[in-house]
């Protein structure tokens, strides 16, 4: 049986620099597939990230790492993506509710639930703009309307669900994977990494 595909599990690097993940995209790949969790084959088919069109197909092991939905599941490609971009969990591109200041940990509001449910325009473009400037250059900052200090935007922290990094797994159509392969995977990376969920 396969799913539809339009769910998906992301563990996103948010340390690696952009220069360094590509090899280590590949090197992660290269670790899966000795497990028997992917194959080398790739697929576009019933895989929806938004930077990449195919992604690395389930290998025979695969069902070591997830939550036994049956035997006759068969999870959809795993998308890699490489690039520093911004990656949104829920169902769609959300800006966050909120980011804290990584100097003095102040949060400022952004999306002011329940009252309003987009972002203050006027609040939230300070960050897409540092956010563009990263993805673009590698350098993005922020002045913190609390403190007066410019932090960089890589080092603001933000809700679940919202994450910047240089390097994505988009994992499309599986059952949940266990806490002991999201450990693994994570010590693997040698970073910190965000854990997302969510619907295209």
């Amino acid at each position: 049986m396969r799913r539809v595909g339009d769910n998906f599990e992301r563990i996103v690097d948010l340390d690696v620099a952009a220069a360094d993940a590509e090899a280590s995209a590949e090197a992660t790949i290269d670790w899966m597939v000795s497990r028997g969790w992917l194959l080398r084959e790739t697929s576009a088919d019933a895989m929806y990230s938004l930077h990449v069109d195919e992604g690395y197909v389930a290998g025979p092991a695969w069902a070591e790492i997830a939550e036994d939905w049956g035997a006759e599941w068969i999870p959809a490609p795993v998308g890699v993506i490489v690039g520093r971009h911004a990656h949104y969990g829920g169902q769609g591109e959300i800006a966050p509710a909120d980011a804290t200041c990584p100097s003095c940990r102040a949060s400022t509001v952004i999306i002011d639930y329940p009252r309003a449910w987009e972002p203050d325009p006027a609040v939230w473009q300070p960050f897409s703009d540092a956010i563009e400037g990263w993805e673009q250059t590698g350098t993005g900052a922020v002045a913190c309307t609390a403190c007066g200090t410019a932090g960089a935007i890589t080092d603001w922290q933000w809700p679940w669900g919202f994450a910047l990094g240089a390097l994505a797994f988009d994992f499309w159509g599986w059952p949940p994977l266990t806490d002991e392969f999201i450990a693994e995977f994570t010590a693997r990376l040698g970073h910190r990494v965000e854990h997302h969920t969510g619907k295209f």
